[in-house]
């Protein structure tokens, strides 16, 4: 087998700066929401903002870090709090909450430092739930918008179904 080391494009720093802004975007959308608006779950659904906002960092640690041979930057506790099929046993505590925000960006901005690192020279093919093929770290890195776009979905039906405005 020929090893090729992982080497950072333009195109993969552009996939990331995207991730990131989705996410600044997804910041502004749920600032000022309270805790109880955070963790209600309306009839139908079976999780909340803050558990959707939770699974983006916990999906991106598995997709880029786990996939890839290397330890995450939050527990596997907390990714199997967030994993996909996952659903919050109660209300999520305002010091998990905190932890969630105060993560939501550093992950995102780790991962970069660590693309750039060469840290992911041995990802492990898979195929998402939604039938795409990840071959390599180019391609997570790829997946990552689709996926948090979807969840950007999800947090402005969530707000929505409360009642509460989305301007952004």
């Amino acid at each position: 087998m020929i090893f090729y080391p992982y080497i950072m494009t333009d195109t993969i720093s552009n996939q990331i700066l995207t991730v990131k802004k989705i996410r600044q975007t997804i910041l502004k959308l749920v600032e000022g929401l309270t805790e109880e608006q955070l963790n209600f779950i309306p009839e139908g659904f079976n999780n909340n903002i803050i558990w959707n906002v939770g699974h983006l960092i916990a999906a991106q640690q598995g997709i880029c870090y786990l996939r890839a041979g290397q330890p995450p930057l939050v527990s596997m506790e907390f990714i199997e709090n967030y994993k996909p099929g996952s659903k919050p046993s109660g209300p999520i505590s305002k010091e998990k909450i905190d932890y969630i925000f105060a993560h939501f960006i550093s992950t995102i901005e780790q991962l970069e430092l660590d693309v750039t690192a060469k840290k992911f020279d041995n990802y492990s093919a898979w195929t998402s739930r939604y039938g795409v093929a990840l071959n390599s770290m180019d391609e997570a890195i790829y997946f990552l918008p689709f996926h948090e776009g979807s969840h950007f979905g999800y947090l402005l039906a969530l707000k929505r179904i409360q009642g509460i405005p989305s301007t952004l």
